[in-house]
């Protein structure tokens, strides 16, 4: 009888020990997911900077414009953790695109090829930074699922498994970023 008992604990112990391994591999995927995130981003980041350059050349008087997205990305480039860059991003994603639609103003500038070239680099990040988010979100989406599953809920909260945020826009940038921006002339 001893034996079973022994047998049964230590059966119990090794299922624990899998569950926890499991939310710990769980975890740092997300965080695998998230440091590819500020890759890309840190990319961006440096792409902004050479954009911002040459479109002063032809739109010196356009300084709002340029002053919003040098300020929107240094924003960006301070933000912490999932919840803050999003929001950070959201913004910066506005500030471009308002910088893209000077180009439209500027028939010498849009014709740059050093501008459409930081252009078309922009845009492949941008899809980079999309699927990485993607990735993010759905790691995210499967450990918060793990450690709410039992019977993981019952220790995870205990052992520091707390649920992670995704990364997304909060609901005034989401409006922002859907929301075309106005071309004047």
């Amino acid at each position: 009888m001893e034996w079973v008992i022994l047998g049964i604990v230590v059966l119990l112990l090794l299922w624990l020990v899998m569950v926890y391994n499991r939310l710990v591999a769980l975890r740092q995927s997300t965080g695998q997911a998230w440091a590819d995130i500020e890759v890309q981003l840190k990319q961006r980041h440096d792409l902004i900077p050479n954009l911002v350059e040459t479109v002063k050349g032809y739109a010196a008087h356009e300084r709002g414009t340029l002053d919003a997205v040098v300020q929107a990305r240094n924003a960006a480039v301070t933000a912490q953790g999932p919840e803050a860059a999003s929001a950070a991003e959201g913004q910066l994603s506005g500030a471009l695109g308002r910088l893209f639609a000077l180009s439209e103003a500027y028939p010498d500038l849009k014709a740059n090829q050093n501008f459409l070239s930081l252009q078309g680099e922009l845009s492949a990040v941008e899809g980079k930074i999309a699927a990485a988010r993607r990735f993010f979100n759905s790691a995210v989406a499967e450990f918060n699922s793990a450690i709410q599953s039992i019977p993981a809920v019952f220790f995870a909260g205990s052992l520091g498994f707390t649920p992670r945020g995704f990364f997304e826009l909060a609901e005034n940038e989401r409006a922002a970023v859907n929301t075309a921006p106005q071309v004047k002339f």
